[in-house]
C-alpha cells in the first residue's frame, strides 16, 4: 500500500486504492475551499471592500488543490482522470448540498451542479490527454531509429 503524503491521509489508511484515496482527499480539499469561500462571501461582511482579493484567493486554493491528482500521477493519465473524476464527483455534490442552504447560489454563479460536472470532467480529460501525449511524445524521443539498410 502506498504512503499517502497529503495532509488528512492517515485518514484514509483504509483505503486500498490510492488513486482512490488521492480522489477522495482531492474532494474533501476542493469541498473545503467551496464551503469557507461561499460562507466568507456571505457571512463575512468586513472582507466586502476586499472582494477581488478574497475572489483570487479562493480561486488560488480552487487552483492549487485541483493540481494535486495531475503532480501525484503525472505519468499516469488513466489514474489522473479517476482520480480527478472522484474528486470532482465530491465537490458537485457538495456543490448541490450547498444549494439547498443558499438560496439562488446555482442561479448566482450560473452553475448547476451537473455543468459543474461536465466541467470538471473536461478539465481532467484534457490535463489526462496531455499527459499522455507527452508521455509518448518523450518515449518516442528516448528511442533511438534504425537505418534501413538496402539490399543490393
Amino acid at each position: 500500500m502506498t504512503h499517502s503524503p497529503l495532509f488528512g491521509g492517515h485518514w484514509l489508511e483504509w483505503v486500498r486504492n490510492f488513486t482512490l484515496r488521492v480522489g477522495i482527499l482531492t474532494g474533501a480539499y476542493l469541498t473545503a475551499v467551496m464551503v469557507i469561500s461561499v460562507l466568507a462571501a456571505t457571512r463575512v461582511p468586513f472582507l466586502e471592500p476586499f472582494a477581488n482579493f478574497r475572489n483570487a484567493a479562493a480561486y488560488a486554493a480552487f487552483a492549487f488543490f485541483m493540481l494535486i491528482p495531475a503532480v501525484c500521477f503525472l505519468r499516469k493519465p488513466v489514474q489522473l482522470f479517476f482520480s480527478g473524476m472522484c474528486g470532482w464527483v465530491i465537490l458537485s455534490l457538495g456543490y448541490a448540498v450547498m444549494g439547498m442552504f443558499f438560496d439562488h447560489l446555482h442561479t448566482r454563479l450560473r452553475f448547476t451542479p451537473f455543468h459543474l460536472f461536465i466541467l470538471g470532467a473536461l478539465l481532467y480529460g484534457l490535463a489526462a490527454v496531455v499527459s499522455w501525449v507527452l508521455g509518448m511524445a518523450l518515449s518516442l524521443r528516448q528511442q533511438t531509429i534504425a537505418a534501413r539498410h538496402r539490399r543490393p
